[in-house]
């Protein structure tokens, strides 16, 4: 909880004058027990109307001043708990966004999300509740003893037994239920994940029947939910019958001693009532604060699971280098002896690569599933850091860039074509957002996406659903394509970006991007050798390594593996 604390330093005055205020309330609720006593004593005991009309304005004026102050405390706890609240969501989100692709893949999509939303919210409303009550319940505990004891020391013990008690209940039930709430949220983390899960894939949930196997699956974490709730709720649910409990039987104690003490003299009617409003401030104090202690354990297992995430330091650093400025180096791209692992994966998904590409060169690689095609693309943007060997961009070390100036000068289109609500012109300023319409459909006519936009009711300003789920496979990865194409990017990275186009359309796709960008080098993973045909210079993957190096021609007179790809995907004739 600690780490979060520097959110609040922007809210200093609410966090002084809030309490401040809600402690004023505080002090007027202590001495309308004092105006009561006065009334019975000297009012009632002398039958003083006028006196008892003047003190009962004394109380309804201190209710008034308390309502005041109270709400006063409740605009400055929500100013400063909401602002603290989009602070942290705001830090929270800019540092996910720093990690590396391993340190997300550690953590798991669904619990990031569930700490940003879920968390961050728990944690806010604890602060909300600290500035409300933390200052209230304790102060009025503490000046209801202190009152008491001015009032009659012998029976003020009954006081002093009764918080003793409470206390220690509370305590302890703190200290169990705070791993419990952490068990909670972690159970809500995959709770999470089974509904992005199903959400996402519902049309495969459906082709295969599997409806109901995955709801029984997201049941029983509803139900693990549930019992771990319930048993957080068991405990904490000892604090306020025991604190009723116990109040009630201290002032049975109070009235049956103050009593006695009456009839001997030592205590008045007036003082008597004043005992037992005190002795039920402080009942009402108590249960307030045992459920404001249920509040803040909550909010200490939430602050955890954030600071857990703070704690995580990204594993790559940028340096100042920009693309713009190694422009003039003939290689634009190369790998030396570069091998690369997941973390728990054992075995290195990228082993011992080495390759030169020139600038407005086309590397095309190729594989079978799981040959690590992907993993060597995503080390080119910095995706990954590379566990051994040395990656270059015109000539410089690829560490040694500054992120971003790296990216934007990348145009990568994923294996899944991912697109975002808004409308064709919004998704293709993504990557350069002063982007004009001609540039935009001057991207759209080299990836062969301009003949269907173009008939499209709005043309550029027609409306993509939630990842595109209005236009088809073939649709959407033209549109990926041409978001990448948009600023004129060195470096093209298609990672199998092709495979819903058919023949004609690829060829298409290929010959415009030879003669449209003749200067940027493209890399294109696929499946298909007809593809690859043109490209420069072919990698062909296998289980991480690289077992060919060539062109076309070369791979099929020296590659058995590319070889037997190529005669697998043509008819005999051509096979021969």
């Amino acid at each position: 909880m600690k780490k979060l604390l520097k959110y609040l330093k922007n809210y200093k005055k609410e966090l002084i004058f809030g309490p401040f205020f809600k402690l004023l309330e505080a002090i007027f609720e202590l001495i309308v027990p004092f105006v009561m006593q006065k009334i019975i004593d000297v009012g009632i005991a002398n039958n003083d109307t006028g006196y008892i009309l003047r003190m009962s304005g004394v109380i309804v004026l201190l209710g008034s001043c308390g309502l005041a102050f109270a709400l006063t405390c409740q605009f400055l706890a929500a100013r400063c708990a909401y602002g603290f609240g989009t602070e942290l969501r705001t830090a929270l989100y800019k540092h996910i966004n720093s990690l590396s692709y391993s340190s997300i893949d550690k953590v798991g999509t669904a619990s990031l999300v569930n700490r940003l939303t879920n968390d961050s919210n728990t944690v806010q409303n604890g602060v909300n509740m600290f500035i409300r009550l933390a200052t209230r319940s304790p102060f009025l505990v503490i000046g209801a003893m202190v009152m008491a004891m001015r009032t009659d020391l012998k029976l003020s013990l009954i006081f002093l037994i009764v918080a003793v008690l409470t206390t220690i209940v509370i305590v302890t039930v703190m200290h169990k239920t705070v791993p419990m709430y952490r068990t909670t949220q972690k159970n809500l983390d995959r709770a999470s994940m089974l509904t992005r899960e199903n959400l996402e894939g519902t049309r495969v949930i459906r082709a295969f029947s599997r409806q109901k196997e995955e709801i029984e699956e997201f049941g029983k974490s509803v139900d693990d939910i549930a019992v771990s709730s319930i048993a957080v709720g068991r405990i904490s649910s000892i604090l306020n019958p025991f604190s009723f409990m116990v109040m009630n039987l201290g002032i049975v104690a109070v009235l049956w001693f103050g009593g006695v003490r009456i009839d001997a003299g030592h205590l008045t009617q007036g003082e008597l009532t004043k005992l037992v409003n005190y002795m039920t401030q402080i009942l009402l104090a108590l249960i307030v604060l045992a459920n404001l202690i249920v509040t803040f354990t909550k909010a200490f297992a939430s602050a955890n699971r954030i600071s857990e995430i703070f704690d995580i330091k990204p594993e790559m650093s940028d340096g100042d280098e920009k693309p713009s400025e190694h422009r003039d180096s003939e290689n634009i791209l190369e790998f030396k002896n570069v091998s690369f692992a997941y973390e728990k994966a054992g075995d290195c998904s990228v082993k011992n690569v080495s390759f030169t590409l020139k600038r407005g060169e086309m590397l095309g690689i190729i594989g079978g599933t799981g040959s690590g095609k992907s993993t060597l693309a995503n080390l080119i943007p910095c995706f990954y850091r590379q566990t051994e060997g040395e990656i270059f961009i015109s000539g410089v070390k690829s560490e040694n860039y500054n992120f971003d100036k790296l990216r934007k000068s990348i145009g990568i289109v994923p294996q899944k074509a991912v697109l975002f609500t808004g409308s064709v012109r919004d998704n293709m300023r993504w990557k350069k957002a002063d982007a004009t319409d001609e540039e935009i459909i001057s991207a759209l006519k080299t990836a062969q996406a301009w003949e269907f936009v173009s008939k499209m009711p709005n043309v550029l300003d027609t409306r993509i659903s939630q990842g595109g789920k209005n236009l088809s496979g073939g649709q959407k990865q033209r549109i990926s394509i041409a978001r990448a194409i948009v600023g004129n990017p060195d470096i093209i990275i298609l990672d199998d970006s092709t495979s819903a186009l058919d023949y004609a359309t690829d060829l298409a796709l290929r010959k415009s991007l030879k003669n449209d960008m003749p200067d940027t080098t493209v890399i294109m993973i696929s499946q298909r050798t007809t593809s690859l045909k043109d490209a420069d210079k072919i990698i062909v993957m296998d289980d991480g390594e690289t077992v060919g190096i060539g062109t076309h021609d070369e791979l099929l007179e020296n590659c058995e593996i590319y070889s037997e790809i190529y005669k697998s995907q043509m008819n005999e004739k051509e096979g021969n």
